[in-house]
C-alpha cells in the first residue's frame, strides 16, 4: 500500500493529510505529532477564537503582510487562497464571520470549531493519527522510500512524507533536515512586543492610540495600527507588525534599537491642526485641548516631553512651541531594551530556505519525495490571520502534489 507520512499535527499538517487522502483515497495517510495532542497551536490562536484567515481587502501587496515568502505565497494563491479557505470551512460545517478589521473568525468565536472540523474530517477519511512521536531522522532508501526514525524508538517507512512541524525556536531543531542537505535560514522570533528603557511612558499602561505608526529610524521598517502602552513597554497591532517586518534587524541588534512613534499622522496635517486649535482657542491652556482626541494622560505626558508647561496658553506658543509639539507628536523617540513574547503565539522567522524547495510543488530539491508546508518553511506573516492562511495554502498545495505522485 502507498504510504504517506505527515510529520506534524498542526494546521498545515492536517490540511496536507486531508488534501492527499481525498485525492488518493487508497493511500495510507498517517499524521505523526510529537506532542500528546494535535492542533494545540490552532486551539490557542486568536486568543482561543482562532483567526482563521483574513479578507485581504486591505492588502495591495503581499509583501505588506508576508515579510518573508511573499513571492511564493503569491504563486501558491493561484492554487489555494483565502477565498478557498473561507469556502472550505463553510462547506465543512464551520460558518465564518469577517470583522471590521478584516480578520476572519468562526461564527462560534471558538477555535474548537476549527479543531473539531479538522479532526472530524481526518477521522471520516480514515487518516491515522499517532501522537507522542518525535521525528529524529529521515533516511532516503535505495527504492525511493523514506525511513523515518522517531525519538521514542519506532521507525516507519513512507513512499512520500511532508514535514509540517511548525517553527523551530533553535536551528538545532532542524539539524536532521540540514543533514539531508537543506539550507536553513536561522530561526529568530518574529511576533513580539517591545520592552522600553523609558519607564515613565509605562506609567500610561492601558492607553491605546488607533491608528499610530511606528518605525525604526534610518530604515524602511514600519508598522501601523492600534498601539497599546503596557507596564513593560509597547504592544498592539502596530508594534507586532513592526516586529514581524524587523525580525532579523532586531535580532541582529540584540533587541536594543530606537523606535519612533507617530501618534497623529502626516507632519503638515498635524501642524495645520495645531494652528487651527491656536486660532480658535488662544486663551486656553495646552492641557485643556487634546489634538486629534489623544488620550488625556498621553497628551499631558507628551507636553511634558517637549519641555512646555501644561498651563501655557496656546497663544503663547509661537513658532518654536508649535514645532516642538509637531516633532513630538509625529516623531516621538524611545529606546527598545528587549522583547516579550506575544501571548502564547510563537511565530518564527527562518526555517527551511525557499531555495531548497521546488516552488511549484513544495518538494525538497535535495531529498526526493519529501515535502514541506507551514511555518517550518522560511515564510511568516504579521498578525491578522495571515500565518494560518500560509499554513492552509502550503498544506493544501503539498498534499495535492503528494497525491499526484502517488500513482
Amino acid at each position: 500500500m502507498f504510504k504517506i507520512a505527515i510529520i506534524g499535527g498542526g494546521a498545515a499538517g492536517f490540511f496536507a493529510a486531508i488534501a492527499a487522502k481525498r485525492k488518493q483515497p487508497q493511500a495510507e495517510v498517517t499524521i505523526y505529532e510529537k506532542a500528546r495532542h494535535v492542533l494545540a497551536k490552532v486551539g490557542i490562536s486568536g486568543g482561543g477564537r482562532c483567526n482563521v484567515t483574513n479578507s485581504f481587502n486591505e492588502v495591495t501587496d503581499l509583501k505588506q503582510v508576508y515579510p518573508r515568502g511573499d513571492k511564493l505565497m503569491k504563486r501558491l494563491f493561484n492554487t489555494f487562497d483565502h477565498n478557498d479557505t473561507y469556502r472550505w470551512f463553510e462547506n465543512h460545517g464551520v460558518p465564518l464571520v469577517t470583522q471590521d478589521d478584516q480578520c476572519v473568525f468562526p461564527r462560534s468565536q471558538s477555535s474548537q470549531s476549527i479543531v473539531q472540523c479538522l479532526t472530524r474530517q481526518a477521522a471520516e477519511l480514515g487518516i491515522a493519527i499517532r501522537t507522542s512521536h518525535t521525528l529524529q531522522q529521515i533516511t532516503p532508501q535505495a527504492d525511493g522510500t523514506l525511513l523515518l526514525s522517531f525519538k521514542e524508538g519506532e521507525t516507519a517507512v513512507a513512499h512520500r512524507a511532508a514535514v509540517t512541524t511548525g517553527g523551530s525556536p533553535r536551528e538545532s531543531g532542524l539539524a536532521y533536515l540540514a543533514a539531508l542537505g537543506h539550507r536553513i535560514e536561522q530561526p529568530v522570533p518574529s511576533l513580539f512586543t517591545f520592552n522600553l528603557a523609558d519607564t515613565a511612558v509605562c506609567q500610561l499602561m492601558g492607553t491605546v492610540v488607533d491608528p499610530a505608526t511606528v518605525s525604526i529610524p534610518g530604515t524602511k521598517l514600519r508598522g501601523q495600527g492600534a498601539l497599546l502602552i503596557t507596564h513593560w513597554g509597547m504592544s498592539g497591532p502596530a508594534i507586532l507588525k513592526l516586529s514581524s517586518q524587523a525580525a532579523r534587524y532586531a535580532s541582529g541588534c540584540l533587541y536594543r534599537f530606537p523606535v519612533a512613534v507617530n501618534w497623529t499622522g502626516h507632519v503638515k496635517e498635524t501642524e495645520e491642526h495645531l494652528q487651527e486649535i491656536l486660532i480658535k482657542n488662544p486663551q486656553k491652556h495646552l492641557s485643556s485641548i487634546r489634538p486629534f482626541d489623544l488620550p488625556s494622560r498621553l497628551w499631558l505626558y507628551l507636553i511634558g516631553k517637549t519641555g512646555l508647561a501644561a498651563d501655557k496658553k496656546w497663544s503663547e506658543l509661537g513658532r518654536k512651541g508649535i514645532n516642538k509639539l509637531v516633532e513630538t507628536l509625529t516623531n516621538d523617540r524611545y529606546d527598545v531594551s528587549g522583547k516579550s513574547p506575544f501571548r502564547e503565539e510563537f511565530v518564527t522567522c527562518g526555517g527551511i530556505s525557499l531555495n531548497s524547495i521546488n516552488l511549484h510543488t513544495l518538494e525538497s530539491r535535495v531529498c526526493p519525495h519529501l515535502y514541506f508546508a507551514g511555518e517550518v518553511l522560511d515564510i511568516d506573516a504579521v498578525t491578522g490571520g495571515f500565518n494560518l492562511q500560509a499554513a492552509w495554502t502550503t498544506g493544501y498545495v503539498a498534499g495535492e502534489h503528494i497525491a499526484e505522485t502517488a500513482g
